[in-house]
């Protein structure tokens, strides 16, 4: 059996992953929660919320639109299968495209947030695993950084189109 296979009535069943995100200027830290997952399980979803649902989570738009974000982690090895969120509910996405375990940071865990997803999860069966968040880097500063080296810039806001 497979590191993420289990046994279902003497038959081996694959384990799903789920493992959503932004991943707006994808960096190490994407790969890293990417690489982790793929190793949990054996057929890995990942989530990429979309522009708007975004900008209502964090005041602001990607800079990257989500189709080409979607095509950025497609193309990532550990990636089987991605999927474009358009609505915040993950028990919505879960009944759409069925998954084992979810996959979120460990800036997660402890939380009110956390505590409801593992909750809502728990009850029809889903994991939660967490992963260590990569401190050194993040959107957040890369988007700060490029901001100080050209503030003119439509990353300091994303310029209405």
């Amino acid at each position: 059996m497979g590191a993420g296979q289990v046994r279902a009535a003497g038959a081996v069943r694959k384990v799903v992953g789920y493992a959503p995100g932004a991943w707006d200027l994808f960096h190490v830290g994407h790969l890293n929660v990417l690489r982790h997952a793929a190793a949990r399980c054996d057929y890995l979803i990942a989530g990429v919320v979309d522009d708007d649902m975004l900008e209502a989570a964090k005041g602001r738009r990607p800079v990257v639109p989500a189709l080409e974000r979607a095509e950025i982690v497609r193309s990532v090895r550990f990636v089987d299968e991605v999927v474009v969120e358009a609505q915040p509910d993950k028990l919505v996405t879960w009944r759409e495209h069925p998954f084992d375990l979810f996959f979120k940071g460990d800036d997660w865990r402890g939380t009110a947030a956390g505590a409801d997803l593992e909750l809502r999860f728990a009850q029809v069966g889903v994991e939660v695993v967490y992963f260590p968040y990569t401190m050194h880097t993040s959107s957040t500063q890369l988007r700060r950084a490029l901001t100080l080296l050209d503030p003119v810039s439509t990353l300091a806001g994303v310029a209405a189109e």
